[in-house]
């Protein structure tokens, strides 16, 4: 499906959640307690779309590439360490824009899941915003 000088690039990337750091200006987010709230709703298996990884992401995109004909890969690494800043809102949305906790994944328990998640987010922050830095996002560029 690639044009003849074409490229595929996988890019790896963790934005909803920034690399660790004590010296931030505003609380980061309560990621480990995040993580537990939406294993309390949605079972300790992590969720998919509509699927399930009992034993996590499956991994092997290079010997996949590398037994399709794409040989040459450059890597580049790009961002990281900037100062994100978010607010309540934009700590909800990402924990929804995850493939585990997608909001139609909660079904009618949504609203008790976010009103449990908002809260949790009020006491670890009760202003509001939150605080962490990027994380790098990986590409990989293949070409045959």
């Amino acid at each position: 499906m690639l044009e003849p000088d074409g490229a595929w690039v996988h890019v790896h990337a963790t934005t909803h959640r920034g690399s660790d750091d004590d010296q931030l200006p505003e609380p980061a987010p309560p990621h480990e307690a995040i993580d537990e709230l939406v294993k309390v709703y949605l079972g300790p298996v992590r969720r998919a779309g509509r699927g399930t990884l009992p034993y996590g992401t499956p991994s092997g995109e290079e010997d996949v590439m590398l037994a399709t004909g794409f040989g040459a890969r450059r890597r580049l690494e790009v961002g990281g360490g900037r100062l994100v800043e978010r607010s309540e809102d934009d700590v909800v949305a990402s924990v929804y824009s995850r493939s585990s906790s997608t909001p139609h994944l909660f079904g009618e328990r949504r609203d008790a899941f976010e009103g449990e998640l908002r809260a949790m987010l009020r006491r670890a922050s009760p202003h509001g915003r939150f605080c962490e830095r990027a994380r790098e996002i990986e590409l990989v560029i293949w070409r045959r």
